[in-house]
């Protein structure tokens, strides 16, 4: 007998579901831990939360919330736009900037065609993929990051989607925007480029660039970016994509109507105009990735430098070490990321929290490690 399930594509069948960050009420559940005491550094998030001025501006919206939002988000696209000094019909919103990926990759993959990119990449990329019924071709990582001229080499006549992050979740790797320009100057004009910057506000003073000024050049060339980090609004999910006109009206043929609430629409132009929170979440993230990277240093442990908001870190040789420790921290109330999904099962990332919340992760750490002796 044919099940229901049988009835959907193999390629939907065989996607393995994502697997997000484990939430504080699931470990203490679980293990019957005190609330208060448990720290979650496995979803990089802001470990300040959100700005005054989302907080203002989601006041003023409750009161409306029983109509729909704006489906075309007009006044945060007309604030997006005006920051970055682009069209209006070149913004294309989306619920979280995942939500931007899996609009890309609908409006451009299908059966018989294929998107690349790294390994260690983000791993919503493959999902977005197959998803589509379209083909993953994987390159191998470099020093953990990615290898623009293996990328290059990868492309064929069935890519229509390449997927750079940078800096690249899990790894923290950061490409220059010299090597990211000679990169899309080689990149067929007819291959959309997605330039996944989730992370981009955490770039130090001496990374930082602005690829929204490179899609007048490259039309190819879609830039994707998150309020869900610097910003604080994780739990709002929106995010938006700088890109040709063309390419956003393909964007937004499938996209779902109403995709941004109307809070996330609100908080989101608010956080835009709070520099004083963008640049004290900055200044909390550089020495938290300062602490934490000396930390784990001082205990001999290898790690991936990193530009992100997040550490890679390795906890041991064992291919189950990973997952140990990760468990091991669970109980002392740490929450972390193993990264085994990522082909990475010997280590962790571990998000950057407040000055305490680091401490309280440095100080469980060793005691961690002991179950893998």
């Amino acid at each position: 007998m044919v099940s229901i399930s049988d009835q959907s594509p193999e390629f939907i069948r065989a996607i393995a579901p994502y697997k997000t960050g484990k939430p504080i009420s699931d470990v203490v559940r679980e293990l019957g831990l005190d609330p208060t005491k448990v720290v979650k550094l496995a979803s990089n998030e802001n470990p300040l939360g959100m700005g005054q001025k989302a907080k203002q501006a989601i006041a003023k919206t409750i009161s409306d919330l029983g109509r729909y939002p704006d489906a075309n988000g007009f006044e945060l696209k007309s604030t997006l736009a005006k920051k970055y000094k682009v069209n209006a019909d070149q913004i294309t919103l989306g619920n979280g900037s995942n939500d931007i990926l899996e609009l890309a990759a609908k409006a451009f993959l299908s059966v018989g065609t294929n998107a690349v990119f790294s390994q260690y990449a983000f791993a919503v990329y493959p999902l977005a993929t197959q998803g589509c019924g379209a083909i993953s071709k994987v390159v191998p990582a470099v020093n953990f990051g990615h290898d623009l001229n293996a990328f290059l080499k990868a492309v064929d006549a069935q890519t229509h989607v390449v997927f750079v992050a940078n800096p690249n979740n899990p790894t923290g790797t950061f490409l220059s925007a010299t090597e990211l320009i000679a990169f899309l100057e080689q990149v067929p004009s007819h291959v959309l480029v997605v330039l996944d910057e989730a992370y981009n506000e955490f770039l130090g003073l001496d990374q930082q660039y602005d690829a929204t000024q490179w899609v007048a050049r490259f039309p190819n060339l879609l830039v994707s970016r998150s309020f869900s980090k610097a910003y604080g609004l994780a739990g709002l999910r929106v995010g938006y994509c700088v890109s040709s006109p063309e390419v956003a009206d393909l964007l937004n043929r499938v996209r779902q109507p109403f995709n941004v609430n109307s809070i996330a629409l609100a908080a989101a132009e608010a956080a835009l105009n709070d520099v004083e929170f963008l640049e004290e979440s900055f200044r909390v993230n550089q020495s938290g990735l300062k602490q934490l990277s000396e930390g784990v240093a001082a205990l001999g442990l290898e790690y991936v430098p990193s530009s992100g908001n997040f550490v890679l870190i390795k906890v041991g040789e064992a291919q189950d070490a990973g997952a140990k420790v990760f468990d091991a921290l669970q109980r002392l109330g740490v929450i972390v990321r193993p990264v085994g999904n990522y082909g990475l099962p010997q280590w962790l990332r571990i998000s950057v929290g407040t000055q305490a919340e680091n401490a309280t992760f440095l100080e469980a750490l060793p005691k961690a490690l002991q179950v893998l002796k």
